[in-house]
């Protein structure tokens, strides 16, 4: 049973969700306008940054594409030197796909770049009321991001 203002709490939440859906897609391609290398190259190297070592099924897993996408991607990776690609010790079949330290370079130029423009934005676009409010969001999207439970989404 419903009552007074719960189904006009649901439609507001969905109001807000897509707001925000938009938002932050916007957001994402305007931070990413200046960057070199194509988005998901740069997906790659961030997963293998921060998991090590993966497989080509994993990281298509990770991105939710089909092997043979992944393992072109991961091919022009390995063209420019920015990823290894070694077979796994155990599964002679599989490959495991490293960083190397010029995937690590390049990717933090690429992060440093975003980084720089969004802090221009901050400092010249922003009052010192909308700066505080920018230091929660994360924390805010965190908490986003970790819940509902699978059952909800």
């Amino acid at each position: 049973m419903l009552y007074i203002g719960q189904v006009e709490e649901t439609e507001q939440a969905e109001v807000d969700a897509e707001l925000l859906r938009a938002a932050v897609g916007e957001f994402v391609r305007w931070a990413r306008t200046g960057d070199v290398m194509p988005a998901g190259q740069a997906a790659v190297l961030g997963h293998l940054a921060r998991a090590g070592a993966l497989s080509i099924t994993d990281l298509a897993a990770r991105e939710g594409v089909r092997h043979q996408s992944m393992a072109r991607t991961v091919g022009l990776l390995a063209e420019q030197g920015l990823v290894l690609l070694e077979a796994d010790a155990i599964d002679r079949r599989r490959v495991l796909v490293h960083v190397t330290d010029e995937g690590l370079a390049r990717l933090g130029d690429e992060r440093r770049h975003r980084t720089a423009g969004i802090a221009a934005a901050i400092r010249t676009e922003l009052n010192d009321e909308e700066r505080a409010l920018c230091r929660r969001i994360p924390g805010i999207l965190d908490r986003l991001r970790r819940g509902p439970s699978d059952g909800e989404r």
